[in-house]
């Protein structure tokens, strides 16, 4: 079956007479994206080639039947774009944190354990409410019944212990690495 089209030079035409217009108003809808108001544009322009009946239509314009198609294209792609998942690009990706290696974060969380265990039990008690569930100063010395000042103490205390006895420790920071503390915090939880 043999379908019939709009001549080329009549859409070559419409694209002349339509075209810019169309894609200034493609660009707003797809907020400033120019490739995808061109690929809307494009998309528009195959729609009015396949329907050579839009032609003969009793408009004194093609502008309106243009305008109308181009909207419910854009509108179908932002649809369909926000059903399925965020496309992620390669620059994304690069500047992404790689993830720990498992086993690394195992041994990690060995050593934290290792070492934590070797702190006296007041010690321990305040690194694992400071570092390991995350309170404050405050919510420290609330939840044990002791002075701030002795929570501050502690576990500044505490945290000189470890460097002598968590391997790497004193090279880094004086706080534990997030990825210690979120590996031993299931630990000690």
């Amino acid at each position: 079956m043999i379908t019939a089209t709009t001549d080329e030079r009549d859409l070559a035409q419409l694209q002349r007479e339509h075209g810019p217009a169309l894609f200034h108003f493609l660009l707003g809808l797809t907020f400033g994206d120019r490739q995808r108001a061109e690929d809307l544009l494009q998309e528009t322009l195959v729609r009015a080639w396949q329907h050579p009946e839009a032609f003969d239509a009793p408009y004194d314009s093609m502008r309106p039947w243009l305008f109308t198609v181009a909207r419910r294209l854009a509108i179908d792609a932002r649809r369909s774009r926000q059903a399925r998942p965020t496309e992620v690009s390669d620059a994304v990706l690069e500047s992404t944190p790689a993830q720990d290696n498992t086993a690394d974060s195992a041994v990690h969380a060995l050593d934290v354990r290792e070492a934590v265990s070797t702190l006296s039990p007041e010690h321990r008690a305040v690194l694992v409410q400071i570092y390991f569930r995350g309170l404050s100063v405050g919510e420290t010395a609330q939840a044990l019944g002791i002075p701030a000042g002795t929570v501050k103490s502690r576990s500044y205390y505490a945290l000189r212990l470890l460097s002598r006895n968590l391997p790497g420790y004193s090279s880094r920071s004086s706080t534990l690495s997030s990825a210690s503390r979120d590996t031993a915090s299931t630990t000690f939880t």
